[in-house]
């Protein structure tokens, strides 16, 4: 009885916009992040975008878990609301982290493999993005998000081998004269596999929201 009565209340759809915007704020922090990677003096214009998009995203996420509080009927369980909001927004902090990391030791100059790892950043922001208004319509576009959610997780596993193989090229490069620079490239490469691992935590919290749905 309880089921019926909630699904003839009208729900809050403001949530899918406050999602729409999250995604908007992290796919725009993520072309900042890789623009970071081409090196040279616009490195630190393009951290202030991160961390400015960084901020947008926060904005964002606040405004939607004042609405679970507020809301009598939600699109979707309100833990997944939460889960979900959580996940995208961990993806941008991971992100501006890196932009830190990056400004911290004063690095001008990037491998082509963390540069890849950048354009797999990106890949995952634009992917997310088409995926969250399809929410909207979850049972009807079930596929589609769960293609989507797949397809960021395969990015997941193609930025692992890049880690691997850049973090070994730098390691040959540095081992025998300049241990420093192993050390500080090691610790780009780690925030910026985090960052692709944060969008893959953001898929499978889409998927999951799929099945309970479908």
């Amino acid at each position: 009885m309880l089921r019926w009565f909630h699904a003839l209340m009208p729900k809050e759809e403001r949530f899918f916009d406050m999602f729409a915007r999250h995604s908007q704020a992290v796919l725009a922090g993520a072309k900042a992040l890789r623009a970071m990677l081409e090196g040279g003096d616009e490195v630190e214009r393009n951290c202030r975008i991160v961390m400015d998009r960084e901020h947008d995203a926060d904005g964002a996420t606040r405004d939607v878990l004042i609405a679970v509080r507020r809301t009598f009927i939600t699109p979707f369980d309100r833990g997944s609301i939460r889960e979900l909001i959580t996940s995208m927004d961990n993806a941008i902090d991971q992100m501006q982290k890196t932009a830190k990391t990056v400004i911290l030791f004063d690095v001008r100059e990037f491998t082509p493999e963390m540069r890849e790892m950048g354009d797999a950043i990106v890949k995952g922001a634009e992917l997310l993005e088409e995926a969250v208004p399809l929410l909207r319509r979850i049972s009807a576009e079930a596929g589609r998000i769960s293609t989507l959610t797949e397809q960021i997780s395969q990015i997941e596993g193609h930025a692992d081998d890049l880690h691997d193989i850049g973090l070994k090229t730098l390691f040959q490069a540095n081992r025998d004269s300049n241990s420093m620079a192993f050390f500080v490239g090691n610790e780009v490469y780690d925030h910026l596999e985090k960052t692709v691992d944060r969008f893959d935590d953001v898929a499978n919290v889409m998927h999951g929201i799929v099945i309970e749905h479908v």
